[in-house]
């Protein structure tokens, strides 16, 4: 599609000012970056009117709550939101230096069995910091998959952030973003999927009670490719400091070696991110429309 003059002047304001923002950021030590990130999540994000859909996502995960609760956790969501963007400059170093893993035993048993392998993991902590980590810490290679950006600005600088200036792979939800991961599948690779955000043509699938559109991708390719599918999160543990768990691989075959069923293996899959936002919910992005339109209405 072309870009209208009035967007492309929108765009490159828009991508400057993030450009300036993160070199800012960048000059700053990583806990300070941070800490900043976190007061303008704070102070900023209870303002927008997206707020509002974190209410009405929360009252649908935890009714038992009372608003003041529900406040609360919106607020250290908004804390740790700030964060995430605020530490994308020093993405690299938080990856080395700041991120330690959890039952990496399963990692090195999807290295060796050399099958490839898909993470499925979700938009909790700082989700930007497990693909880099992988790489930075063990020396293995392993793609992202992410939602561009419509700012195509904004979109090459993010890209190059999180894929460390070109070392790692990371595949928009497109048709180009969908044939190179299966490219990077199809050749023993790894890959990491965010499975908690909606999509429409997906499989309908309880999450908290609640019927959730869901990509079945993360199952389809380790039953196509025969690699392994390992759930992992991303905890902030203080500040910007980090634990990567890895869980045991979740079974894409039954005892026969026939495909489970696609639902079978999602709802494995949502038992364990609903799990870990039990234990956090301030690390969930609660701001997402996650849940089918009808119990917006």
């Amino acid at each position: 599609m072309t870009m209208t003059p009035l967007k492309k002047c929108r765009y490159a304001l828009e991508a400057a000012g993030l450009w300036i923002f993160l070199s800012i950021l960048g000059c700053l030590p990583p806990s300070t970056a941070s800490n900043f990130g976190g007061w303008i999540g704070r102070t900023l994000g209870p303002r927008f009117g997206v707020n509002k859909k974190g209410f009405k996502n929360l009252q649908l995960a935890f009714p038992e709550k009372t608003h003041e609760e529900h406040e609360a956790i919106l607020l250290g969501m908004w804390d740790n939101l700030g964060r995430v963007i605020a530490e994308y400059p020093h993405l690299e170093r938080l990856a080395a230096n700041n991120t330690r893993f959890i039952n990496v035993e399963h990692l090195e048993k999807a290295v060796k069995d050399g099958n490839g392998a898909v993470f499925a993991s979700a938009h909790f902590g700082n989700w930007e910091v497990s693909v880099p980590s992988v790489y930075k810490l063990y020396g293995y290679k392993i793609a992202s998959t992410y939602r561009a950006p419509n700012n195509p600005w904004t979109d090459k600088m993010l890209h190059r952030i999180r894929t460390l200036n070109g070392a790692l792979h990371a595949h928009s939800k497109s048709a180009e973003g969908g044939r190179g991961m299966m490219h990077d599948i199809r050749n023993k690779g790894m890959i990491g999927i965010l499975v908690d955000q909606k999509y429409n043509e997906g499989v309908a699938m309880p999450f908290f009670k609640h019927l959730a559109m869901t990509n079945p991708i993360f199952v389809r390719f380790p039953q196509k490719f025969k690699c392994a599918l390992l759930p992992c999160v991303c905890r902030r543990i203080d500040g910007c400091n980090f634990e990567v768990t890895l869980y045991p691989q979740v079974s894409v075959f039954d005892e026969e070696g026939k495909p489970r069923s696609v639902e079978d293996v999602i709802t494995d899959i949502h038992e364990l991110l609903e799990g870990w936002i039990r234990e956090h919910p301030e690390q969930w992005l609660w701001i997402h429309k996650r849940w089918k339109d009808d119990v917006y209405e």
